[in-house]
């Protein structure tokens, strides 16, 4: 080997160490992060999963499955887990067709674009706590000067407890309403971010050829641009209707404990490992698994019915 070659060689390798200490210095610190905060935690709630874990995180008396047995035979917890399969059910379709309607509408608009992302992202950045309370005690605080019976009276209704009404379930109204003012923001910039790498000449393109602007360049252009979109829409949003929590528990819980009624599959599990009545962590560790579980079927499925056509 030349001097030149061996020269090239070293510059290259030295490169290539510059490099590779780069890659792990960006994500060094995010994968230590990901092992202890996830990984490891799943990994011990299968551990407790298997043991009878009372009131320790440290258990000896192996049981097996019966705790898998104990929650899947739990009406509780299987209706939780059904309540909430027909919530995403809802909230899914919703919240993809509204932030996708969103996105279409700020990517059209030509002046003071950035003003229109921002006020519709900012519900996302504020705190689920703080807009519960809200939800709970201004805009559906069952009294007369609540806001939404305030409107239920400019038509003449009578005014309702929202939160309290279990035939019929209003309390589903302040649920969603809370749920969707959060997330919408956020799914509308993942629309917008897939809007913008769909090449302009496409459209113009069906335009030439006689395409209208309207549905049909939407139907052949947009839509399949936004494939990969709507499949990260989906999952994010499957994962986060089964892991409702903070909404749930601050707009219908109170000094009395959480209702029966509207039990997101957290909240049972939070009562169940770290309740008054008993801090059964293998019981609570099972459910969390079968929980996980759950969670990934879904998404398998949403991934397999709306994955790319090969």
């Amino acid at each position: 080997m030349s001097p030149a070659q061996t020269t090239q060689a070293t510059a290259k390798k030295s490169a290539n160490s510059r490099n590779t200490l780069a890659f792990w210095l960006f994500v060094g610190p995010f994968a230590i992060g990901l092992l202890l905060f996830t990984y490891l935690p799943i990994a011990w709630s299968a551990y407790l999963s298997l043991f009878d874990a009372r009131n320790t995180v440290t258990p000896t008396e192996f049981v097996g499955l019966a705790n898998y047995i104990d929650i899947l035979t739990d009406r509780a917890f299987l209706d939780s887990i059904g309540t909430f399969t027909v919530f995403a059910a809802f909230i899914v379709p919703t919240t993809v067709v509204l932030s996708l309607a969103l996105a279409l509408l700020v990517n059209q608009v030509t002046w003071a674009r950035a003003f229109f992302r921002s006020v519709y992202f900012l519900p996302f950045a504020c705190s689920y706590v703080v807009a519960s309370l809200v939800w709970k005690m201004s805009l559906f605080s069952g009294v007369d000067s609540g806001i939404a019976n305030t409107v239920l009276g400019w038509f003449g209704a009578d005014p309702e407890a929202w939160i309290g009404t279990v035939d019929p379930p209003l309390y589903w109204v302040v649920l969603v309403t809370a749920r969707l003012w959060l997330q919408l923001g956020f799914y509308m910039l993942l629309f917008i971010a897939a809007l913008q790498r769909i090449p302009t000449h496409l459209y113009e393109a069906a335009w030439i050829d006689g395409a209208s602007t309207g549905w049909q360049s939407f139907r052949h252009i947009t839509l399949p641009g936004l494939r990969g979109a709507l499949v990260a829409v989906l999952t994010l949003n499957l994962i986060n209707a089964y892991q409702a929590f903070d909404e749930f528990y601050n707009i219908l819980g109170d000094a009395r404990g959480y209702p029966p009624f509207a039990r997101p599959p957290l909240v049972y599990l939070y009562y169940t490992s770290l309740g008054s009545g008993g801090q059964d962590l293998g019981r609570g560790s099972a459910g969390a698994v079968v929980l996980a579980l759950v969670i990934a079927l879904a998404t398998l499925l949403s991934g397999r019915v709306f994955r790319r056509p090969t």
